[in-house]
């Protein structure tokens, strides 16, 4: 990474990480949050990642080039001319359809290390592709707490079981429901047994077919939720 990790005291830690903590639990839509307290406490996680993606050719290839994802290496308008089904069309097609840009997901602040903050930065930056290929691309409390029950079985990043509690902004019955009974058995299956899905050179596979993806990773969507 380019820039320097923030240099802050204990206390400061301390504060940042309890702060961060329950306002990830209650909202993990919070990003900001969820960055900061990945940052904070996922030190150990972070050398498990990075172990497992010096363990794949295409993950220490994805070390050594340290490649970033953002409107500067990703080309949206070409991505909107690939055929449906694609990675690139479907990724584009969460992404206008949710207004959202690469440039949301935060900088990593502190952690030292710049291979274990390249490694973090990159989970981050490729969050929007798990929504993808999952098949969970609406985004509600719900839906973010799936995916970080998937994200914590793949990366064992304690910030995502933080904010894989279901917090009380689910205020639907139903929907509270099928999260707990469908939704989070589905990410913990799905999570322990896919392949990790940060050693693949997503930037290779834009014209790839999502269900191809699927495979290699032994990824099985999620069940959609009820009407």
């Amino acid at each position: 990474m380019s820039k320097a990790a923030h240099s802050i005291s204990c206390l400061q830690r301390a504060i940042l990480t309890v702060g961060s903590a329950f306002t990830a639990a209650y909202n993990p839509a919070r990003a900001d949050m969820v960055a900061t307290l990945g940052e904070l406490t996922g030190g150990r996680a972070a050398r498990s990642m990075h172990h497992k993606m010096l363990g794949s050719a295409e993950g220490r290839r994805i070390l050594r080039e340290q490649p970033r994802l953002n409107s500067q290496t990703m080309d949206y308008d070409w991505f909107r001319t690939l055929p449906d089904r694609t990675f690139g069309r479907e990724y584009v097609r969460f992404m206008d359809h949710h207004g959202f840009q690469p440039e949301s997901r935060l900088e990593v602040q502190y952690v030292s290390d710049p291979e274990l903050a390249y490694v973090l930065q990159r989970y981050r930056e490729t969050h929007d592709f798990i929504h993808v290929l999952t098949g969970i691309t609406s985004i509600s409390v719900a839906s973010e707490t799936a995916v970080k029950w998937f994200e914590w079985m793949q990366t064992g990043l304690p910030m995502t079981l933080a904010s894989s509690i279901v917090g009380p902004g689910i205020s639907d019955p139903a929907e509270r429901a099928h999260l707990r009974r469908v939704l989070i058995p589905w990410a913990i299956q799905n999570g322990s047994r896919s392949k990790f899905y940060m050693n693949i050179m997503y930037e290779d596979r834009w014209q790839t077919p999502v269900g191809d993806l699927q495979r290699v990773l032994n990824l099985i969507p999620a069940p959609p939720c009820p009407q």
